[in-house]
């Protein structure tokens, strides 16, 4: 059966080093507690899928951003490639060119790397591949999110209109909602992730973003797994037994179109 390549960007509280950064350990750490997708690695937990995970935090450097701020929505709330202010609003770090240069080319790109490697292997081996990209929230909205629409749901899905196939997107939907869960359907965060060398070229790379409220499995106050951690877990290890039963089905609209 073809394995899934699982994408784990923000599971990490890693921080390589802390060149550039402005505020004390107890605010760094604040932060920490609240933007990492916390045991997400451990949630969506699959062995006989493959797993690309960023090894530091995404405090460090978010590796679901684009490289150029230009190009990042998010760059102008200090939430690019490289974080500069909390989410409050704080300066936290202070970028120069060189360091810029040093965590793009030692941290950001060694990762995107590793996950197109992944992604051409697949396509060599089976003529496609499907992605999940992995994911949790808050139930209550950041600062600095572009939708604070409440109350949140418990499962949001993020799709791409060239990436994420209508079978995809209804598999996973009749999944989460059959199971009593409430989902949002490219809310509160939309797109899924797809390696550039793919990017609106090849549909035959399929892509589809699970994030999954915190409220569901965390203690948001010490971020701990809380008594339905394993629950939880069970249920997307079920979620991804599917989508990978129905590989072919998923792909086989897209393979009749071309």
């Amino acid at each position: 059966m073809q394995p899934l390549i699982l994408h784990i960007p923000h599971a990490s509280t890693h921080i390589p080093f802390k060149d550039g950064y402005l505020v004390g350990e107890e605010l760094l750490q604040q932060e920490i507690n609240k933007l990492t997708d916390w045991y997400t690695d451990d949630l969506f937990d699959s062995p006989e899928d493959i797993t690309i995970k960023a090894d530091f935090s995404r405090i460090f450097c978010d590796v679901e951003r684009f490289v150029d701020d230009q190009q990042e929505v998010m760059a102008q709330y200090g939430m690019g490639m490289l974080y500069t202010h909390t989410d409050a609003g704080q300066r936290m770090r202070e970028v120069n060119p060189t360091l810029r240069k040093q965590i793009k080319e030692e941290y950001y790109l060694p990762h995107h790397q590793k996950l197109e490697v992944a992604v051409k292997k697949q396509l060599d081996q089976f003529g496609h591949a499907l992605m999940v990209d992995c994911h949790s929230f808050t139930d209550i909205p950041f600062e600095r999110d572009l939708n604070k629409k409440v109350p949140r749901p418990d499962i949001n899905i993020g799709t791409d209109p060239f990436h994420t196939s209508q079978t995809l997107q209804d598999l996973t939907l009749e999944f989460f909602t059959s199971r009593g869960f409430s989902v949002g359907l490219n809310w509160p965060y939309s797109g899924t992730m797809v390696p550039m060398a793919y990017y609106q070229k090849n549909r035959q790379v399929q892509s589809i973003l699970i994030e999954v409220n915190r409220k569901l499995y965390l203690d948001a106050v010490t971020c701990t797994r809380n008594r339905h951690f394993n629950e939880i877990k069970s249920v997307l290890n079920q979620y991804l037994h599917l989508i990978r039963s129905n590989v072919n089905d998923i792909f086989y609209p897209i393979n009749n179109e071309s």
